[in-house]
């Protein structure tokens, strides 16, 4: 299994940029992708999620309106497209490998569990 983040980078407050994690060594018939992200100090947390076999899609509140995630089966490819980013924003964007996109309940962190394969990450800074 092989993921990798593509895209981060330095944007100024309301700007946009999109992630892009290429993945290799599994279907996505059979698993889901997911967003995280982490800065220093803090855990890290689900951003979003999606399902390319039964087209579910799952934000984290904060991002709801702003990110926008696709993906593309044939390529093996899935986006995040963030747009009006913030201050906040600003953390390394870690793609992965998930069994399901929104589940609920114990063993599911930000409507995902906790996953199987990472990527290396891909810094995002948002400057003020």
């Amino acid at each position: 299994v092989q993921l990798v983040e593509s895209g981060g980078g330095l944007v100024q407050t309301g700007g946009s940029l999109t992630l892009s994690c290429a993945a290799s060594g599994f279907s996505f018939d059979y698993y889901d992708i997911g967003w995280f992200r982490q800065t220093p100090g803090k855990e890290r947390e689900g951003v979003s999620c999606i399902s390319l076999r039964d087209g579910i899609i799952h934000y984290r509140d904060s991002v709801k309106y702003r990110f926008t995630i696709s993906g593309d089966k044939a390529k093996n490819m899935v986006n995040l497209r963030m747009n009006s980013l913030k201050a906040e924003d600003t953390a390394v964007y870690y793609c992965a490998q998930i069994s399901s996109c929104g589940c609920a309940g114990y063993g599911c962190y930000d409507g995902m569990p906790i996953p199987q394969s990472w990527g290396q990450g891909t810094p995002v800074t948002v400057s003020s």
